[in-house]
């Protein structure tokens, strides 16, 4: 009995080893098997040299150089290999190494963390599904049948000189889902992850990429709120021509960009380039990264877009600033008067009475309280409760009046398209004369737009300039020299009135010529802010007036520096649609440092040729320590 017992033992340990055996041999050909396959793909994409594939350098945002290739996606978590961020060789075989492996605990599978990568890699290397342990990414399919693309569209808030962030504006792309509402579209952007409020800081952190920026998908209409009602930006919406193939591969790689951080820089790596790189994965051969020079500022970026063929329409979405303006503009002074106190709730019994009339001004007036009341609430300057109470009753008095008339917003006539306006740079070529001295003058301009250039498809009254580069030739003492160098010349005449109560002001920095005790003109160091108030004429010009200060450093100062306040006044205005006229006059006292006062007053004239060609006529008339001076000058201005 003991020996048969023992015999069934021998046979069951016997039998356990055998199945053993047989597993781990199962295991291990397997292994070998997947082995032999990933050596057989890496071999492959050898042969074919995909590592050096555009299409692979657009997948990691690969960028050549002197040194060889660095992508610009600067987190880790972007690359498999240890050196994948400047070696897309090694990258690439880690990338068909990961469709292998057991994915780290509570990670996606890498078919699913990288499907961009596998979709193309699949196709190109012919990959067998069956050989790999996850051939498909659930998740990313389910997410597509949900949400059901159908089109996608190219988005441009124009610029708000007021946010640091928005002075260039901002591009970003709508994708619009199968039940066809824009308000319900999702909003895929690029943007700096930043909670600096003070623009200096900003603005250096921005042109240093200390900022990292990422990609963000959220609804429309969170983002219409954000720029139309708060930033007060008109949005232009461009229509692109992407085929259903053409944005599943965009979302794909949209994915992979999911919570991946790259260094933002306001002038090249920013919101419009990180755009190309999804587009250029959406439609391969497509040239925008490979034509972006130096710098691109977003409304460069929409004519890009549209000399590559994507756009195909046009649609503009007016900010509730402009419907403001738009509805007080038809209506008396009074009627306006009602509108404002219908949205403060100052609005006495007996006037809310009068508009229980249906009549088309009354309409109007009540929608612009509707309007107004939106933008108080939105801009943080009355309390929920406030609100929600005046808001149901002013569109109670507004449900009395019937549909009278149409919606008057809808009237509002569509401004010049951004893309249609001006282009960025400009050179200009003049011809002077100051004092006794003839000179010739050449200006270099990349960024962007000035008081004095035609403002069709640009907010009027703001001024944004770079590094405007003004170099001189004097024929008669066979002399040049460097003019001026504009570091930054910005300057935003908001205009006020009943509504909307903004300051104006102004900063510039560069160098500067300024006339000294030799009565030579000497370059100086200088930074000039100032703040004011601007209010509109009867002619849609603009009047203008600001307190100052100015600083200036050089050693060709007897203190090395003068430090001054003082103002400046002006007229803006256009006689004819082509023809701008600029009256102004400046005076800055220096009591601290150099001893001087500084007094300058002018008229400045464009006269547009063409979009893209004007003629400016200036002259002025300075005082400088006593000394006196009146200079003209006729230029010939070149965009391009």
């Amino acid at each position: 009995m003991l020996q048969s017992v023992r015999g069934r033992y021998d046979r069951c340990i016997s039998f356990a080893l055998i199945l053993v055996s047989t597993l781990a041999l199962g295991i291990s050909c397997a292994f070998a098997q997947d082995t032999a396959y990933l050596e057989e793909l890496q071999g492959r994409a050898r042969e074919q040299r995909l590592h050096e594939d555009p299409y692979w350098r657009i997948l990691m945002h690969y960028k050549g150089g002197w040194r060889g290739y660095t992508s610009l996606v600067d987190d880790p978590a972007f690359f498999l290999a240890p050196d994948g961020k400047t070696n897309p060789e090694a990258e690439l075989h880690a990338t068909l190494k990961a469709f292998f492996d057991d994915p780290p605990e509570g990670k996606p599978p890498a078919v699913c963390r990288f499907a961009a990568r596998y979709e193309w890699l699949k196709e190109r290397l012919h990959i067998d599904p069956s050989r790999i342990a996850q051939a498909d990414c659930a998740s990313f399919e389910a997410f597509m049948q949900q949400m059901q693309p159908e089109s996608v569209s190219l988005v441009f808030p124009m610029a708000h000189l007021n946010g640091p962030a928005s002075m260039f504006g901002h591009t970003l792309l709508t994708i619009e889902t199968a039940n066809k509402s824009k308000l319900l579209a999702y909003a895929v952007t690029y943007s700096a992850f930043a909670n600096e409020t003070f623009g200096p800081f900003f603005a250096v952190k921005g042109l240093t990429g200390l900022y990292p920026g990422y990609f963000s998908i959220m609804p429309y209409y969170a983002k219409l709120q954000e720029y139309s009602d708060i930033d007060h930006r008109d949005i232009w919406e461009y229509p692109l021509n992407l085929t259903k193939p053409e944005i599943r591969r965009m979302m794909l790689h949209i994915r992979e960009l999911d919570h991946i951080a790259s260094d933002y820089y306001f002038f090249d790596e920013n919101c419009s380039y990180a755009l190309y790189f999804l587009l250029e994965a959406a439609r391969p051969g497509v040239h925008l990264i490979d034509d972006t020079h130096g710098w691109l500022i977003p409304l460069d970026s929409v004519r890009a877009i549209d000399r590559e063929g994507f756009i195909t329409g046009v649609a503009y979405r007016p900010s509730r600033t402009t419907k403001i303006k738009f509805l007080a503009a038809g209506l008396s002074g009074s009627n306006q008067d009602v509108a404002i106190g219908l949205a403060r709730g100052t609005a006495s019994e007996s006037v809310q009475a009068d508009l229980a009339a249906p009549s088309a001004e009354k309409i109007r007036t009540v929608d612009l309280a509707v309007e107004y009341l939106q933008y108080l609430y939105t801009k943080g300057l009355m309390p929920q409760a406030t609100y929600q109470e005046r808001y149901i009753r002013t569109l109670k008095l507004r449900s009395q009046l019937g549909t009278f008339a149409d919606d008057f917003t809808k009237q509002i006539p569509p401004p010049v398209q951004p893309d249609k306006g001006h282009l960025s740079n400009r050179s200009a070529f003049g011809v002077g004369i100051k004092g006794d001295d003839a000179y010739l003058e050449a200006r270099i301009r990349p960024v962007y737009h000035g008081l004095m250039d035609n403002d069709d498809g640009y907010v009027k009254g703001a001024q944004l300039i770079f590094t405007d580069l003004a170099l001189r030739w004097y024929p008669e003492d066979h002399k040049g020299s460097l003019q001026s160098l504009d570091i930054i010349d910005i300057v935003s005449l908001a205009p006020r009135d009943k509504f909307f109560h903004p300051v104006s002001w102004k900063i510039s920095t560069g160098l500067k010529r300024i006339t000294g005790e030799d009565e030579k003109a000497h370059l100086v160091y200088q930074i000039n802010p100032g703040g004011g108030m601007t209010f509109s004429t009867t002619h849609s010009g603009l009047v203008y007036a600001m307190m100052e200060t100015g600083l200036n450093v050089s050693g060709a100062l007897e203190h090395n520096y003068a430090l001054g306040a003082g103002g400046s006044a002006g007229v803006l205005a256009n006689p004819l649609p082509r023809w701008k006229v600029h009256l102004y006059g400046r005076d800055i006292y220096y009591g601290l440092g150099d001893s001087f006062n500084a007094f300058e007053a002018g008229v400045q004239q464009n006269y547009t040729i063409t979009t893209n060609q004007s003629v400016g006529f200036d002259i002025a008339r300075r005082k400088t320590r006593g000394f006196y001076e009146t200079e003209a000058k006729l230029s010939w201005n070149l965009f391009f």
